[in-house]
């Protein structure tokens, strides 16, 4: 399975920042549209991706003035990416070699969308779900034995 395909599965819905937010203002847009990442842009590029880790992180350093704190402070401002062509188990590996929950999806330049680790469990199911009712509808219809041909 291909990173088009789990994009095609779970929606090219976005969800984006502007790097002079507040990290208040990210946690809000975060918790409303209930997702765990947002792309950072600016001057209609990516610019980076901020998670909840990088959230967290910023809570921890910034004390309890960490809601006033710029997103560019706190992102991730090199992503590891995913090309469209890519296969779901290059995909997997670069997610877990690099501890990275959320993959922005590039083409180019232009931001096809994101992937997170749930979107790549749940294609995963789909196939697996797709491949058992090919393999059961199969095996239902084998022919048996003694039967004439």
């Amino acid at each position: 399975m291909l990173v088009s395909e789990i994009l095609a599965i779970k929606g090219k819905v976005l969800y984006t920042i502007s790097p002079n937010k507040s990290l208040a203002e990210a946690v809000t847009i975060m918790t409303e549209q209930d997702v765990g990442s947002l792309v950072v842009f600016s001057k209609g590029q990516m610019a980076g991706m901020l998670t909840f880790r990088e959230v967290l992180q910023a809570v921890q350093k910034g004390g309890a003035a960490w809601a006033d704190m710029l997103i560019e402070q706190a992102m991730l401002a090199v992503p590891m990416v995913a090309a469209p062509n890519m296969e779901m188990d290059e995909l997997r590996r670069l997610m877990v070699d690099h501890h990275q929950r959320y993959l922005p999806v590039m083409d180019g330049s232009t931001l096809l969308g994101v992937v997170s680790f749930h979107d790549v469990a749940k294609a995963v199911l789909e196939e697996q779900s797709f491949e058992n009712r090919m393999l059961k509808n199969y095996i239902r219809n084998w022919p048996g034995e003694g039967a004439e041909s």
